[in-house]
């Protein structure tokens, strides 16, 4: 079980810059793939970005390719997600999500991929 914390989340004008990040508690936090999604009012839950359980694989969805950037740091059990250039669409809920995949080579680009939700952070881009 892991529980999972976003953080860093706001409001920035168009083309500024944000950090989230999502701490996770539990020991085995290395072993998890992880991801970031988003939720605009009305709409689905879309993936943002995901990343291997080492770190050394990242996926991106096309609309934040060259923005955003997924990193994570197993020793302080957390995972980053950089966001420039921001745009006014891309305002929403974001959330980070657990993959239990016992350090298998793993990507997860939707939401049933995954075991572990947090509760979500806003962000908002003005224009």
């Amino acid at each position: 079980q892991v529980q999972l914390v976003e953080s860093g989340g706001g409001m920035v004008q168009a083309g500024g810059s944000l950090r989230l990040s999502c701490a996770a508690s539990g020991r085995t936090f290395s072993t998890y793939a992880m991801g970031w999604f988003r939720q605009a009012p009305g709409k689905e839950r879309e993936f943002a970005a995901a990343i291997t359980w080492s770190g050394g694989g990242t996926s991106y969805a096309d609309s934040v390719k060259g923005r955003f950037t997924i990193s994570r740091d197993n020793a302080k059990n957390t995972v980053y997600l950089q966001m420039n250039s921001l745009k006014p669409e891309d305002t929403a809920v974001y959330y980070c999500a657990a993959a239990d995949r016992g350090r298998k080579l793993f990507i997860g680009v939707t939401p049933a991929n995954y075991d572990y939700w947090g509760q979500g952070t806003q962000v908002t881009v003005s224009s």
